[in-house]
């Protein structure tokens, strides 16, 4: 798995699911309880991570979509 980017919006983390999900490319989040646990302050971000062959058609797609800025570099 790898990761394809972090964030603490959960508005970005669902749209980006859904985007991948519509391209049926594989996702998970990961750090979400974690992000819970520690409260409101955002000190530690959701990641979403994709198996290492559909990488770069994610990558591909967000930057199609316009948000190229929230990938990881």
């Amino acid at each position: 798995m790898k990761e394809l980017l972090r964030s603490n919006d959960l508005v970005e983390i669902s749209w980006v699911m859904a985007l991948l999900s519509d391209a049926h490319i594989p996702a998970r989040i990961l750090d979400s309880n974690s992000s819970v646990i520690e409260g409101s302050i955002g000190a530690i971000p959701r990641r979403i991570v994709v198996d290492d062959e559909h990488l770069v058609e994610a990558r591909r797609m967000l930057i199609e979509a316009g948000e190229a800025h929230i990938l990881k570099s």
